[in-house]
């Protein structure tokens, strides 16, 4: 098969997904496939350039990766690097390369990638791509929306309220929310802009940062205790994994960083609560209409009630990833977990 893999962007996980990317990339090619890493913002080339026979030279095409930097990208400087200076999201070539492939391998992550844009338009482009379709994909990345399914469904979830910044209040007696609480942004991912306050004299801070990446955050009460994830594979649960940063919480930093955490699956934790948390992970999927794959977090604190946090569409695909330590568990190499992703998502088309 001719494939895209497609990264990078105007995210604040842009680094993130071009390390997804590129090990992606390198696992389709290992099962025999042509594939391209293509920047969705930069594009290829020139947009007149004639890319006939593009699949040919892949790895000449592809990006080239280096590893993740400690801290987010500067989309300023991204932004002002690209050539053609265009208001066009999608890079030269992106698109005409997209419906050239037999499929587009989504390594996206965060805004325009895992908030259902891109596949809107992938659609009206008649472009097959993996992954969740546009509405699911944007009502998981609105974690505010998110919540409200999680609720509606009697899927547990921490108490909380969502914010504009329009509307901004710095009193936490004012919005009702007591120490020590979670600020974060609404639509953001990988922990960017998130803060734990503990104390009411930090709170005016958290909400600067959370502000920062974008106009509409949630805080939400501080539940303390471990923190799990389970990946969700066309309807069906993974192994539970736990994820015990070594410092801190798991943000930017410990999520990327290689050693940072510790990570064991299957978790060490009671059957009832891992098949509690499994049960819930699928019912997330579908209460969001996620029908090929996603992974569901998880808080559990020290009564073992299980808080879930958030689903993610396009669950990371590195060296320090849970999807694919999960899988492994199960006897699913990368390999294997990448051409079951590619299969699963091209049933969705019949093909």
């Amino acid at each position: 098969m001719n494939i895209v893999v497609l990264a990078g962007g105007l995210s604040t996980e842009r680094d993130v997904s071009f390390k997804t990317g590129d090990m992606v990339t390198k696992a389709l090619r290992k099962n025999g496939h042509q594939v391209i890493l293509l920047d969705v913002f930069m594009g290829y080339g020139e947009e007149e350039q004639d890319i006939t026979g593009i699949f040919e030279h892949s790895e000449e095409a592809s990006v080239k990766v280096t590893d993740i930097p400690e801290t987010a990208p500067d989309l300023d400087k991204v932004r002002k690097s690209r050539k053609d200076q265009s208001a066009c999201f999608f890079g030269p070539n992106v698109i005409a390369m997209c419906r050239m492939a037999d499929i587009v391998f989504m390594a996206l992550h965060g805004e325009n990638g895992e908030n259902g844009k891109i596949q809107a338009a992938f659609d009206l482009f008649g472009i097959r791509y993996t992954g969740s379709d546009y509405l699911s994909s944007a009502i998981a990345m609105n974690k505010n929306m998110a919540k409200q399914f999680f609720e509606a469904n009697g899927i547990p979830c921490p108490k909380g309220i969502y914010m504009k910044k329009k509307d901004r209040k710095d009193s936490l007696a004012e919005i009702g929310i007591t120490l020590p609480c979670v600020v974060k942004p609404c639509c953001g991912g990988s922990s960017i802009g998130v803060s734990i306050v503990k104390e009411e004299s930090n709170f005016t801070k958290a909400l600067d940062d959370a502000f920062f990446w974008e106009d509409e955050i949630l805080i939400e009460e501080y539940v303390e205790g471990r923190e799990f994830s389970v990946g969700v594979i066309k309807g069906r649960a993974l192994p539970v994994i736990e994820i015990a940063p070594k410092e801190g919480f798991y943000d930017y930093k410990n999520k990327y960083k290689a050693g940072s955490t510790v990570e064991t699956c299957p978790a060490d934790i009671k059957d009832s609560v891992a098949k509690e948390m499994q049960k819930h992970a699928v019912k997330v999927a579908e209460a969001l209409g996620l029908d090929t794959y996603s992974r569901i977090d998880f808080l559990v604190n020290a009564k073992d009630e299980v808080y879930c946090l958030e689903a993610n569409t396009l669950p990371g695909m590195t060296a320090t990833s849970l999807l694919p330590q999960e899988a492994k568990v199960e006897g699913v190499n990368f390999e294997e977990l990448c051409q079951q992703l590619v299969d699963i998502s091209m049933e969705k088309y019949g093909a």
